[in-house]
């Protein structure tokens, strides 16, 4: 934890600016984003459900193609 003390006659300005570097200096920026962007990893049974769900949908879809109509077609 990052503790600093304003000394007597200091504008807030520098204050602040001593602040962030030490901030800066200790690393608990890098950490801070590095916990915030990191994603928990899916467990495998949605990942073998969304594995089969994308090879239905790409099913259906070449079959839709095969006839001539696809969900994007304005002509059918």
């Amino acid at each position: 934890m990052i503790e600093i003390k304003k000394k007597e006659g200091e504008h807030v300005g520098a204050f602040i600016f001593r602040f962030n570097k030490k901030v800066k200096q200790s690393g608990i920026m890098k950490e801070m984003k590095k916990r915030k962007f990191t994603t928990r990893n899916v467990n495998r049974n949605k990942r073998k459900a969304a594995a089969l769900y994308r090879v239905s949908k790409i099913k259906s879809l070449s079959e839709l193609k095969k006839y001539g109509s696809t969900p994007g077609n304005k002509n059918s």
